[in-house]
Protein backbone atom coordinates (compact mmCIF):
# COMPACT_ATOMS: atom_id res chain seq x y z
CA UNK A 1 0.00 0.00 0.00
CA UNK A 2 2.84 2.40 0.88
CA UNK A 3 4.64 1.48 -2.36
CA UNK A 4 1.46 2.30 -4.30
CA UNK A 5 1.22 5.67 -2.55
CA UNK A 6 4.92 6.30 -3.21
CA UNK A 7 4.44 5.57 -6.92
CA UNK A 8 1.59 8.10 -6.90
CA UNK A 9 3.86 10.71 -5.32
CA UNK A 10 6.85 10.04 -7.65
CA UNK A 11 8.13 12.85 -9.97
CA UNK A 12 6.50 11.11 -12.93
CA UNK A 13 3.05 12.11 -11.67
CA UNK A 14 0.78 14.04 -14.13
CA UNK A 15 1.06 17.32 -12.24
CA UNK A 16 4.87 17.28 -12.42
CA UNK A 17 4.74 16.14 -16.06
CA UNK A 18 2.55 19.17 -16.77
CA UNK A 19 5.13 21.42 -15.09
CA UNK A 20 7.92 19.80 -17.13
CA UNK A 21 5.94 20.35 -20.36
CA UNK A 22 5.54 24.05 -19.54
CA UNK A 23 9.29 24.46 -18.93
CA UNK A 24 9.99 25.61 -22.50
CA UNK A 25 6.95 27.89 -22.64
CA UNK A 26 7.86 29.67 -19.37
CA UNK A 27 11.65 29.78 -18.90
CA UNK A 28 11.41 32.44 -16.17
CA UNK A 29 10.29 29.74 -13.70
CA UNK A 30 13.25 27.48 -14.44
CA UNK A 31 15.62 29.02 -11.91
CA UNK A 32 12.95 29.11 -9.18
CA UNK A 33 12.04 25.46 -9.77
CA UNK A 34 15.72 24.49 -9.84
CA UNK A 35 16.28 26.21 -6.51
CA UNK A 36 13.20 24.48 -5.09
CA UNK A 37 14.42 21.07 -6.33
CA UNK A 38 17.84 21.66 -4.73
CA UNK A 39 16.11 22.44 -1.44
CA UNK A 40 14.03 19.31 -1.76
CA UNK A 41 17.18 17.24 -2.42
CA UNK A 42 18.86 18.85 0.57
CA UNK A 43 15.82 18.14 2.71
CA UNK A 44 15.64 14.48 1.61
CA UNK A 45 19.29 13.71 2.41
CA UNK A 46 18.16 12.15 5.68
CA UNK A 47 15.47 9.53 6.13
CA UNK A 48 12.23 10.63 7.76
CA UNK A 49 9.98 7.83 8.93
CA UNK A 50 6.20 8.01 8.81
CA UNK A 51 4.40 8.59 12.06
CA UNK A 52 1.44 6.51 13.18
CA UNK A 53 -0.99 9.31 12.23
CA UNK A 54 0.49 9.55 8.72
CA UNK A 55 0.28 5.77 8.28
CA UNK A 56 -3.31 5.84 9.46
CA UNK A 57 -4.13 8.68 7.04
CA UNK A 58 -2.54 6.77 4.13
CA UNK A 59 -4.50 3.64 5.08
CA UNK A 60 -7.74 5.63 5.24
CA UNK A 61 -7.08 7.21 1.84
CA UNK A 62 -6.26 3.83 0.32
CA UNK A 63 -9.43 2.36 1.84
CA UNK A 64 -11.49 5.24 0.43
CA UNK A 65 -9.97 4.79 -3.03
CA UNK A 66 -10.59 1.04 -2.87
CA UNK A 67 -14.23 1.62 -1.89
CA UNK A 68 -14.64 4.11 -4.78
CA UNK A 69 -13.08 1.64 -7.20
CA UNK A 70 -15.38 -1.15 -5.98
CA UNK A 71 -18.36 1.21 -6.38
CA UNK A 72 -17.27 2.08 -9.93
CA UNK A 73 -16.85 -1.62 -10.74
CA UNK A 74 -20.33 -2.30 -9.39
CA UNK A 75 -21.79 0.50 -11.51
CA UNK A 76 -19.93 -0.78 -14.61
CA UNK A 77 -21.14 -4.33 -13.95
CA UNK A 78 -24.71 -3.11 -13.46
CA UNK A 79 -24.51 -1.15 -16.73
CA UNK A 80 -23.08 -4.19 -18.53
CA UNK A 81 -25.81 -6.38 -17.04
CA UNK A 82 -28.50 -3.92 -18.19
CA UNK A 83 -27.00 -3.85 -21.70
CA UNK A 84 -26.93 -7.65 -21.83
CA UNK A 85 -30.52 -7.81 -20.61
CA UNK A 86 -31.52 -5.31 -23.31
CA UNK A 87 -29.69 -7.38 -25.96
CA UNK A 88 -31.42 -10.53 -24.70
CA UNK A 89 -34.81 -8.82 -24.84
CA UNK A 90 -34.08 -7.56 -28.36
CA UNK A 91 -33.02 -11.07 -29.40
CA UNK A 92 -36.20 -12.50 -27.88
CA UNK A 93 -38.33 -9.98 -29.80
CA UNK A 94 -36.42 -10.70 -33.04
CA UNK A 95 -36.74 -14.46 -32.49
CA UNK A 96 -40.49 -14.12 -31.82
CA UNK A 97 -40.83 -12.13 -35.08
CA UNK A 98 -38.86 -14.79 -36.93
CA UNK A 99 -40.97 -17.57 -35.46
CA UNK A 100 -44.15 -15.69 -36.37
CA UNK A 101 -42.89 -15.14 -39.93
CA UNK A 102 -41.99 -18.84 -40.20
CA UNK A 103 -45.41 -19.89 -38.93
CA UNK A 104 -47.17 -17.47 -41.32
CA UNK A 105 -45.06 -18.70 -44.23
CA UNK A 106 -45.79 -22.33 -43.40
CA UNK A 107 -49.48 -21.56 -42.93
CA UNK A 108 -49.99 -19.47 -46.05
CA UNK A 109 -47.51 -20.88 -48.54
CA UNK A 110 -46.25 -24.29 -47.51
CA UNK A 111 -49.73 -25.65 -46.81
CA UNK A 112 -51.05 -24.32 -50.15
CA UNK A 113 -48.10 -25.71 -52.10
CA UNK A 114 -48.45 -29.09 -50.43
CA UNK A 115 -52.15 -29.23 -51.30
CA UNK A 116 -51.82 -27.85 -54.85
CA UNK A 117 -48.55 -29.05 -56.22
CA UNK A 118 -47.69 -27.49 -59.62
CA UNK A 119 -50.67 -25.14 -59.60
CA UNK A 120 -50.42 -21.53 -60.80
CA UNK A 121 -52.30 -20.21 -57.73
CA UNK A 122 -49.68 -21.51 -55.39
CA UNK A 123 -46.88 -19.94 -57.46
CA UNK A 124 -48.69 -16.62 -57.66
CA UNK A 125 -49.34 -16.69 -53.93
CA UNK A 126 -45.69 -17.40 -53.31
CA UNK A 127 -44.67 -14.49 -55.58
CA UNK A 128 -47.11 -12.14 -53.87
CA UNK A 129 -45.74 -13.21 -50.49
CA UNK A 130 -42.17 -12.58 -51.62
CA UNK A 131 -43.10 -9.20 -53.13
CA UNK A 132 -44.87 -8.22 -49.89
CA UNK A 133 -41.81 -9.19 -47.85
CA UNK A 134 -39.50 -7.27 -50.23
CA UNK A 135 -41.72 -4.22 -50.01
CA UNK A 136 -41.70 -4.41 -46.20
CA UNK A 137 -37.92 -4.80 -46.29
CA UNK A 138 -37.58 -1.77 -48.58
CA UNK A 139 -39.80 0.28 -46.29
CA UNK A 140 -37.74 -0.81 -43.29
CA UNK A 141 -34.50 0.03 -45.11
CA UNK A 142 -35.82 3.47 -46.04
CA UNK A 143 -36.92 4.03 -42.48
CA UNK A 144 -33.52 2.98 -41.15
CA UNK A 145 -31.77 5.18 -43.75
CA UNK A 146 -33.76 8.23 -42.62
CA UNK A 147 -33.07 7.38 -39.00
CA UNK A 148 -29.36 6.94 -39.79
CA UNK A 149 -29.31 10.31 -41.58
CA UNK A 150 -30.92 11.98 -38.55
CA UNK A 151 -28.47 10.27 -36.19
CA UNK A 152 -25.52 11.41 -38.34
CA UNK A 153 -26.79 15.00 -38.19
CA UNK A 154 -27.20 14.69 -34.41
CA UNK A 155 -23.73 13.15 -34.16
CA UNK A 156 -22.24 15.99 -36.21
CA UNK A 157 -23.96 18.49 -33.96
CA UNK A 158 -22.61 16.72 -30.86
CA UNK A 159 -19.10 16.73 -32.39
CA UNK A 160 -19.34 20.46 -32.96
CA UNK A 161 -20.50 21.03 -29.39
CA UNK A 162 -17.73 18.79 -28.10
CA UNK A 163 -15.14 20.66 -30.17
CA UNK A 164 -16.40 24.00 -28.85
CA UNK A 165 -16.33 22.63 -25.33
CA UNK A 166 -12.77 21.36 -25.81
CA UNK A 167 -11.68 24.77 -27.10
CA UNK A 168 -13.28 26.44 -24.08
CA UNK A 169 -11.61 23.88 -21.78
CA UNK A 170 -8.24 24.44 -23.46
CA UNK A 171 -8.63 28.18 -22.90
CA UNK A 172 -9.63 27.55 -19.31
CA UNK A 173 -6.71 25.15 -18.88
CA UNK A 174 -4.27 27.77 -20.14
CA UNK A 175 -5.78 30.35 -17.77
CA UNK A 176 -5.66 27.88 -14.91
CA UNK A 177 -2.10 26.92 -15.81
CA UNK A 178 -1.06 30.56 -15.70
CA UNK A 179 -2.84 30.95 -12.37
CA UNK A 180 -1.11 27.82 -11.07
CA UNK A 181 2.25 29.14 -12.22
CA UNK A 182 1.64 32.42 -10.43
CA UNK A 183 0.52 30.55 -7.31
CA UNK A 184 3.55 28.28 -7.60
CA UNK A 185 5.86 31.30 -7.68
CA UNK A 186 4.05 32.77 -4.68
CA UNK A 187 4.27 29.48 -2.81
CA UNK A 188 7.99 29.23 -3.57
CA UNK A 189 8.50 32.71 -2.17
CA UNK A 190 6.52 31.73 0.91
CA UNK A 191 8.61 28.56 1.22
CA UNK A 192 11.79 30.67 1.12
CA UNK A 193 10.37 32.94 3.80
CA UNK A 194 9.35 29.98 5.93
CA UNK A 195 12.80 28.43 5.51
CA UNK A 196 14.40 31.66 6.70
CA UNK A 197 12.02 31.78 9.63
CA UNK A 198 12.78 28.12 10.40
CA UNK A 199 16.51 28.82 10.33
CA UNK A 200 16.02 31.80 12.65
CA UNK A 201 13.89 29.68 14.94
CA UNK A 202 16.55 26.97 15.01
CA UNK A 203 19.16 29.56 16.03
CA UNK A 204 16.93 30.99 18.73
CA UNK A 205 15.88 27.51 19.84
CA UNK A 206 19.54 26.65 20.50
CA UNK A 207 19.85 29.58 22.91
CA UNK A 208 16.48 28.71 24.40
CA UNK A 209 17.59 25.13 24.96
CA UNK A 210 20.75 26.33 26.76
CA UNK A 211 18.74 28.66 28.99
CA UNK A 212 16.22 25.89 29.57
CA UNK A 213 18.97 23.47 30.60
CA UNK A 214 20.42 26.09 32.98
CA UNK A 215 17.03 26.67 34.59
CA UNK A 216 16.45 22.93 34.72
CA UNK A 217 19.70 22.48 36.69
CA UNK A 218 18.73 25.32 39.03
CA UNK A 219 15.29 23.79 39.45
CA UNK A 220 16.83 20.40 40.21
CA UNK A 221 19.15 21.95 42.83
CA UNK A 222 16.22 23.85 44.34
CA UNK A 223 14.15 20.64 44.42
CA UNK A 224 16.98 18.76 46.17
CA UNK A 225 17.37 21.61 48.69
CA UNK A 226 13.61 21.68 49.23
CA UNK A 227 13.57 17.90 49.78
CA UNK A 228 16.37 18.09 52.36
CA UNK A 229 14.65 21.03 54.11
CA UNK A 230 11.34 19.21 54.18
CA UNK A 231 13.07 16.16 55.67
CA UNK A 232 14.84 18.34 58.28
CA UNK A 233 11.53 20.08 59.12
CA UNK A 234 9.78 16.73 59.58
CA UNK A 235 12.60 15.50 61.86
CA UNK A 236 12.45 18.70 63.88
CA UNK A 237 8.67 18.40 64.17
CA UNK A 238 9.03 14.84 65.45
CA UNK A 239 11.69 15.97 67.95
CA UNK A 240 9.45 18.85 69.07
CA UNK A 241 6.51 16.49 69.58
CA UNK A 242 8.75 14.14 71.57
CA UNK A 243 9.98 17.03 73.73
CA UNK A 244 6.40 18.18 74.29
CA UNK A 245 5.39 14.67 75.36
CA UNK A 246 8.37 14.44 77.72
CA UNK A 247 7.59 17.94 79.09
CA UNK A 248 4.01 16.81 79.77
CA UNK A 249 5.29 13.69 81.58
CA UNK A 250 7.77 15.78 83.59
CA UNK A 251 5.02 18.23 84.45
CA UNK A 252 2.86 15.36 85.71
CA UNK A 253 5.77 13.98 87.73
CA UNK A 254 6.49 17.45 89.13
CA UNK A 255 2.84 17.84 90.14
CA UNK A 256 2.87 14.40 91.77
CA UNK A 257 6.15 15.20 93.59
CA UNK A 258 4.72 18.52 94.73
CA UNK A 259 1.60 16.77 96.02
CA UNK A 260 3.72 14.17 97.89
CA UNK A 261 5.91 16.95 99.23
CA UNK A 262 2.85 18.77 100.50
CA UNK A 263 1.62 15.59 102.19
CA UNK A 264 5.05 15.06 103.80
CA UNK A 265 5.14 18.67 104.98
CA UNK A 266 1.68 18.19 106.43
CA UNK A 267 2.70 14.98 108.15
CA UNK A 268 5.86 16.66 109.38
CA UNK A 269 3.84 19.56 110.77
CA UNK A 270 1.45 17.11 112.58
CA UNK A 271 4.26 14.79 113.89
CA UNK A 272 4.46 14.23 117.66
CA UNK A 273 7.03 11.99 119.49
CA UNK A 274 5.46 9.34 121.82
CA UNK A 275 6.64 9.13 125.50
CA UNK A 276 9.68 6.93 126.37
CA UNK A 277 7.80 4.69 128.83
CA UNK A 278 5.27 3.64 126.20
CA UNK A 279 8.11 2.90 123.78
CA UNK A 280 9.84 0.65 126.37
CA UNK A 281 6.57 -1.12 127.09
CA UNK A 282 5.99 -1.74 123.40
CA UNK A 283 9.49 -3.13 123.00
CA UNK A 284 9.02 -5.46 126.01
CA UNK A 285 5.68 -6.63 124.57
CA UNK A 286 7.34 -7.39 121.23
CA UNK A 287 10.12 -9.37 123.00
CA UNK A 288 7.54 -11.40 124.96
CA UNK A 289 5.66 -12.16 121.77
CA UNK A 290 8.84 -13.36 120.08
CA UNK A 291 9.67 -15.62 123.07
CA UNK A 292 6.17 -17.09 123.14
CA UNK A 293 6.40 -17.65 119.37
CA UNK A 294 9.64 -19.63 119.82
CA UNK A 295 8.06 -21.70 122.64
CA UNK A 296 5.04 -22.52 120.49
CA UNK A 297 7.33 -23.48 117.60
CA UNK A 298 9.16 -25.94 119.92
CA UNK A 299 5.84 -27.35 121.07
CA UNK A 300 4.70 -27.83 117.48
CA UNK A 301 7.98 -29.64 116.65
CA UNK A 302 7.54 -31.97 119.67
CA UNK A 303 3.94 -32.65 118.68
CA UNK A 304 4.98 -33.48 115.14
CA UNK A 305 7.66 -35.90 116.40
CA UNK A 306 5.06 -37.57 118.65
CA UNK A 307 2.67 -37.80 115.71
CA UNK A 308 5.33 -39.48 113.58
CA UNK A 309 6.10 -42.01 116.37
CA UNK A 310 2.36 -42.76 116.79
CA UNK A 311 2.00 -43.18 113.02
CA UNK A 312 4.87 -45.68 112.91
CA UNK A 313 3.46 -47.62 115.80
CA UNK A 314 0.02 -47.70 114.19
CA UNK A 315 1.48 -48.89 110.92
CA UNK A 316 3.32 -51.71 112.76
CA UNK A 317 0.10 -52.72 114.50
CA UNK A 318 -1.76 -52.80 111.23
CA UNK A 319 0.93 -54.90 109.59
CA UNK A 320 0.91 -57.39 112.45
CA UNK A 321 -2.85 -57.62 112.32
CA UNK A 322 -2.76 -58.27 108.64
CA UNK A 323 -0.20 -61.03 109.10
CA UNK A 324 -2.41 -62.83 111.67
Amino acid sequence: MFEKWYRKMEPCSPSLQLLSETHDAHPELAQTRGRYKSKLHGATDYFVGLTVEQKCELAERELTEMKDEIQRMKEDLEQTLQNLEAVIEEADVWWSDVKKAISDFEKDIISTISRKKGSIIASEKLLRYMEEKNRQRDLLREKLRLKNYLLKGYKKKLHQQLRQKEQVEETLCEVRLQQLQVKNAQYLEKIDEKNQELLQLKLTSGKTVQALNFYKRRLQDAMETSTSLMKDISQRKELLEKIEREAAVVEEQRAEAERVNQQLWKQLSDYSVPPVLSYVQKKMAVTDLKNSLKAWERKVAVAEMSLHSYCRAWNQVKMSCNQH
